[in-house]
């Protein structure tokens, strides 16, 4: 599976920006994404989850201002951003090892990054 994240730019702190990371594989497989971010000199932090049954999962820094979501093709998963902080600063990364088919039956694969996109956030 291959991922293409987007999306990312420079933006002033209050404001919004949508992420997105489509995966490119298989026809017809719903993926579960999550989503990281890595600040400089800072580990890589998991920033928001989706499964795919549609559950999400947040971290406590972001919860009630990012959403993440998938469009109905089951292929692309979206960051929605709002009301950002400096501290947002980081480059983000989308990352996947799982899916499933149209029946429900769940795929496992090795785990694919997307290559990242650098979000900043101006004070």
């Amino acid at each position: 599976v291959q991922l293409q994240a987007s999306g990312g730019g420079l933006v002033q702190a209050g404001g919004s920006l949508r992420l997105s990371c489509a995966a490119s594989g298989s026809a017809g497989l719903t993926y579960a994404m999550n989503w990281y971010r890595q600040a400089p000199g800072k580990q890589r932090e998991l920033v928001a989850e989706i499964s795919t049954g549609g559950r999400t999962n947040y971290a406590e820094s972001v919860k009630g201002r990012f959403t993440i979501s998938r469009d109905n093709a089951g292929n692309t998963v979206y960051l929605q951003m709002n009301s950002l902080k400096p501290e947002d600063t980081a480059v983000y990364y989308c990352n996947t090892d799982r899916a499933s088919g149209w029946d429900g039956t769940p795929v496992v694969f090795r785990s694919s990054w997307g290559q990242g996109t650098l979000v900043t956030v101006s004070s």
